[in-house]
């Protein structure tokens, strides 16, 4: 599948919060309940957050037939943020490149671990890409708790 990827830019907020929030109510419905989903979508409304993350972190998108099929951003220099592919663009390779990217932007920074928070539903994914489990946690959002994992990969 062609696709390409560039930095995100502030226009592009429309199209990645859709993406953010049809990708939780989709695929990651499978492991958590409508409750965390709903809350968890909700991130999609905070604009303001969403400029930020574009300003200040490394943010790219993964576009094909001027459409954003994918996205991801790093903060502070080794911190896997996001990493969100539309439901109907999983498994073809997407997350994988984003991924890569990502790793080699950390290595650039002059880090050699990147770390990420993900969610059951992602485990998998980053299981098959050598990423160690550090631990499994309970984090707080907006009053619920959620289950998800910290993982690592040496660079």
């Amino acid at each position: 599948m062609d696709f390409e990827i560039r930095q995100a830019t502030i226009d592009d907020i429309p199209e990645i919060t859709s993406l953010f929030r049809n990708t939780i109510i989709n695929i990651n419905s499978r492991d958590y309940s409508d409750k965390q989903i709903k809350v968890w979508a909700s991130g999609a409304d905070d604009i303001e957050k969403w400029e930020k993350r574009i300003n200040n972190d490394y943010f790219i998108v993964a576009e094909a037939n001027n459409q954003i099929i994918g996205f991801s951003y790093l903060t502070k220099g080794n911190y896997l943020d996001g990493l969100f592919v539309h439901k109907d663009y999983q498994r073809k390779t997407i997350a994988s490149k984003l991924l890569r990217i990502m790793e080699s932007r950390a290595s650039i920074n002059g880090f050699d671990v990147l770390k990420s928070d993900v969610s059951i539903t992602a485990l998998p994914f980053f299981d098959s890409h050598y990423y160690e489990v550090e631990k499994k946690q309970k984090k707080s959002f907006k009053g619920l708790v959620f289950e998800n994992y910290i993982v690592y990969r040496d660079l």
